[in-house]
């Protein structure tokens, strides 16, 4: 479970806080449907009465995936999701309590009604419980198999750490990537450019911004097309923005070097190795950089809601969110909790069979923790490889000291995920061609 931390919030964040109008003043208009943790709700609830509208919301609660008929039982007593409203102009406020309680990015999502939101609970549910059962299935034994050993031996070798340390220097020397920011707009397109250089001698290859309604920041999304498959997609992912959880978030130093440089260099770095090797897949990849994560997985809702309503087939999904700071002895620790069963034993077998010096270990972070939420919620299976446990992660994200250094200056944590994501990618979206 995540623990606590013990925190001192600043007075300007108090008093932002207590300083809005209770919830009954609010119009709707002012009103942000939200689904959250009940550890996250019942917490925040008792330390700032109001932030969160009353708790019993839900006329019929949630049993195994489906609206119940027993009106009498608090829905609250049949889920570890519930569903709140909150005044938009406070999401911010809750942003900085997830993040200082709870060490989530995000720990939240955002949904346009409650009624979309109660849907939204009712699917996560629904999914999670399917996840279950599909780890033991045949058609997961076919999905995750490993037959590449020849071509993931070959690529390896070429993973380079520098290559990674480099690219986290640069998204970490912007002022910071928050959503709303200029800076943080021209990191996306900074990470847009680099990929599309990577892929400059591949004319099959597409990258793009992704573009979001509500705010400026974009998502970034590379497309290499699978030759014999090109319907069935993996998706690698991390989100690009970064955040100070204390001062004014415009104009405020973010370097989030870890958090989430650090994962946007390690897609990165397994990009130009596969580029390097004029890799073509049967099945079609698409590496994401997501805007907007910090503020309540925005991006990355945006896109793996769309995918769902046009029925994408998405094979696997795999989350790097802070991969450089080693503070547990594991390695790498797989997130039990909002992911698929089978795809976690899947990367298990994975760092076994190529990667048998490092350790694996296993931890819960809590709902809406990073971006595979929201692939989850949308019926996807997905997987989150993190840094270290939970407690004993790096402290330092969210404030001007996420730097480089804290990692002891080099990137060699990030070079181990970089390499087990290789090898997820080489032996889910299977090579077409074994000439390298």
């Amino acid at each position: 479970m995540v623990k606590l931390r013990t925190v001192v919030l600043t007075s300007s964040v108090i008093a932002t806080c207590f300083a809005q109008t209770t919830l009954a003043q609010m119009n709707s208009k002012d009103h942000k449907w939200i689904t959250l943790g009940k550890d996250a709700a019942l917490t925040i609830e008792q330390l700032v009465p109001g932030l969160l509208s009353e708790r019993k919301i839900i006329k019929k609660p949630v049993v195994n995936g489906e609206v119940s008929n027993n009106d009498n039982i608090s829905p609250d007593k049949q889920s570890t999701i519930v569903v709140r409203s909150i005044n938009s102009k406070r999401i911010e406020v809750l942003s900085v309590y997830m993040h200082r309680l709870f060490n989530r990015c995000g720990g939240f999502m955002v949904h346009p009604s409650y009624q979309s939101a109660h849907k939204f609970l009712k699917q996560t549910h629904r999914y999670v419980d399917r996840a279950k059962h599909r780890a033991a299935s045949d058609i997961a034994e076919t999905t995750y198999s490993i037959n590449q050993q020849q071509q993931v031996a070959q690529l390896l070798p070429q993973i380079t750490e520098s290559q990674i340390r480099h690219t986290i220097g640069k998204l970490s020397a912007y002022q910071n990537r928050y959503y709303l920011s200029e800076t943080g707009v021209q990191a996306a397109k900074f990470i847009k450019r680099q990929w599309a250089h990577l892929a400059r001698n591949r004319d099959d290859i597409q990258v793009k911004l992704f573009n979001h309604d509500s705010y400026p920041q974009s998502s970034v999304i590379m497309t290499i097309p699978g030759k014999t498959k090109p319907d069935e997609i993996v998706v690698v992912g991390g989100h690009l923005d970064s955040i100070n959880g204390g001062d004014p978030r415009l104009t405020a130093l973010a370097p989030g070097a870890d958090d989430n440089a650090s994962g946007i260099a390690t897609i990165t770095e397994i990009i130009r190795v596969l580029l390097k090797n004029d890799f073509y897949p049967e099945r079609t990849i698409q590496f994401m950089g997501y805007a907007a994560e910090e503020i309540g997985l925005l991006g990355s809702s945006d896109i793996a809601a769309q995918y769902r309503e046009a029925n994408k087939k998405i094979v696997g999904v795999v989350q790097f969110d802070m991969t450089n700071f080693q503070g547990s002895a594991n390695d790498i620790v797989l997130m039990e909790d909002y992911t698929d069963p089978a795809q976690n034993q899947f990367l298990a077998r994975l760092a076994r069979t190529y990667l048998p010096e490092m350790q694996i270990g296993y931890s819960k972070c809590g709902y809406g923790c990073s971006d595979h939420a929201s692939w989850t919620a949308n019926g996807y299976p997905a997987s989150f490889p993190f840094e270290a446990t939970m407690d004993k992660l790096n402290w330092k994200i969210h404030s001007t000291e996420d730097t480089i250094e804290q990692s002891g200056g080099h990137a060699l944590h990030a070079h181990k995920f970089a390499k087990l994501g290789i090898a997820y990618v080489v032996e889910v979206a299977i090579p077409f061609s074994h000439d390298f």
